[in-house]
């Protein structure tokens, strides 16, 4: 009888507990109000990494558009279904023959979705084609991606901006994230200032026309003020060049600013830089782009290995980077449902890890896995499950080491510099036109570690940070 009568004390505890606990901290209530928005469109969930029952919830249950925040689940997976160490690889064929440093037919470069195949990691793979003793590739490059399905998306139809680098559509060969980076700054020659525009790999096949005018003032909204307009003009039915002209202001005072531009397909970029690098190192390329849709029947040059998953994961979710997010998607999905592989089949595959380990998340919709979505949904209890459940899981150090470091690195950089708080919380951001939402780690000032969820779809969700830091400053303060 007395145990009994403890047990129901216990569960009265709990329940109170939880109803003491559903009420938001006046902080955050009050720096809500001023943001003008309101409650019911806000979620939250605390609770220590160690304990059983949260000690602060707020609409968990209801769906949300996570943004940025739905990166957390496509890292976490990635680390637990393939593992830290997983390589994404690059094969190099050819269906010709080597004789004397002369390729006698085409050049193959097959992809496997690696996200991080950088311009110097594809420097260092032609290198090792010219040690191999290829000099003169007397057929075309081909490029195979097959292990992806074809994506019909439109770059620009989530926001409009169809050349931005973040709308980038994922390749299974993806080289340089398909992105060109136009350095701008203010030059002086003869005591006379103008707008320099440079661009980061340098491609011919890109001609810049420069009608930037320089300005005073503070640098502000600087990128609003700066226009492009691109033409592509044919070369042939493989091929074209870009005419991109650059035009608005520029205010004096901005220094250095980079725009990110994604302005070709995969393959032609590819193609781009490879002939590019290729006469660099000393090499010749007689023929053109060919694009397969089917694997070639060849024989095996050599291949490179990424950086392990641990690593990437981390450019992923230091700087939020989409396309990266959605090229392990569907890396997830070629492993383990099926190539070519899509978003339906990387979905599954991490509803059937989550199934594995007795998680159900019947509202979650991933859509591409990096939350550059008005489509995707979580709920704020359940993202703190998941946070719960990567702390007491095996990848845990490189999951956590992924996230932003309040006030020092990454998305986080700049916030809550000089608090009490610098270099205690690992927390991922996201953002988009009513979104906002963080979630992640707080070390308190006693030492203990929490799970934390903040999110907000609300169209002024763009004036909710005083909020949020408010409920980081209230975790970290816990008695």
């Amino acid at each position: 009888m007395m145990k009994r009568a403890a047990r129901l004390f216990l569960l009265v505890l709990v329940f109170a507990s939880a109803i003491a606990h559903a009420e938001l901290p006046q902080d955050v209530v009050t720096a809500l109000q001023q943001a003008q928005i309101p409650q019911d469109n806000v979620a939250v969930f605390v609770q220590r990494v160690d304990a059983n029952i949260p000690l602060l919830i707020h609409q968990v249950s209801k769906p949300f558009n996570p943004a940025s925040v739905m990166k957390l689940l496509t890292t976490y997976a990635g680390l637990s279904i393939l593992g830290p160490a997983y390589r994404w690889r690059t094969e190099v064929y050819t269906d010709g023959e080597l004789v004397n440093g002369v390729l006698k037919g085409n050049l193959i470069l097959k992809g496997y979705g690696d996200p991080a195949l950088m311009a110097e990691d594809y420097w260092r793979l032609l290198n090792s084609l010219r040690q191999l003793g290829i000099k003169d590739i007397q057929g075309n490059l081909v490029i195979d991606n097959t292990w992806f399905a074809p994506i019909n998306d439109n770059a620009g139809a989530f926001d409009g901006e169809l050349y931005r680098s973040y709308n980038a559509i994922p390749s299974a060969m993806l080289v340089n994230l398909k992105s060109t980076s136009f350095k701008f700054q203010i030059s002086y020659q003869h005591d006379i200032s103008a707008v320099s525009i440079t661009s980061e790999p340098d491609l011919p096949e890109i001609k810049v026309t420069n009608r930037m005018q320089i300005i005073p003032g503070d640098c502000g909204d600087w990128r609003n003020k700066v226009g492009y307009k691109i033409k592509p003009v044919a070369v042939n039915d493989k091929l074209n060049e870009f005419s991109l002209e650059f035009n608005g202001t520029y205010p004096e005072s901005c220094g250095e600013k980079y725009i990110e531009l994604s302005l070709v397909d995969d393959a032609a970029y590819a193609f781009y830089l490879f002939h590019k690098l290729w006469l660099q190192l000393g090499g010749t390329i007689q023929g053109t782009l060919q694009r397969t849709i089917s694997p070639i029947p060849a024989t095996k040059f050599t291949e490179q290995t990424s950086e392990p998953m641990a690593d990437i994961v981390r450019r992923i979710n230091k700087y939020s980077n989409n396309l990266m997010a959605r090229q392990l998607l569907l890396t997830i999905g070629a492993e383990k449902i099926a190539t070519p592989a899509n978003e339906v089949g990387g979905t599954k595959a991490i509803t059937d890890w989550l199934a594995s380990k007795r998680m159900s998340f019947p509202e979650l919709v991933i859509d591409n896995g990096a939350g550059l979505s008005r489509n995707a949904r979580i709920s704020a209890q359940h993202l703190g499950t998941l946070l719960l459940d990567a702390y007491a899981s095996p990848v845990m150090p490189e999951f956590m080491s992924s996230l932003p470091i309040l006030s020092l690195d990454g998305t986080m950089a700049r916030r809550m510099k000089d608090s009490p708080l610098s270099g205690r919380a690992h927390l991922k951001t996201g953002s988009l036109n009513g979104v906002s939402t963080i979630a992640g780690y707080v070390l308190d000032n006693k030492g203990r570690r929490w799970a934390m969820v903040f999110m907000i779809n609300h169209p002024l969700a763009a004036n909710s940070k005083v909020a949020q830091d408010a409920l980081i400053n209230w975790v970290y303060q816990q008695p």
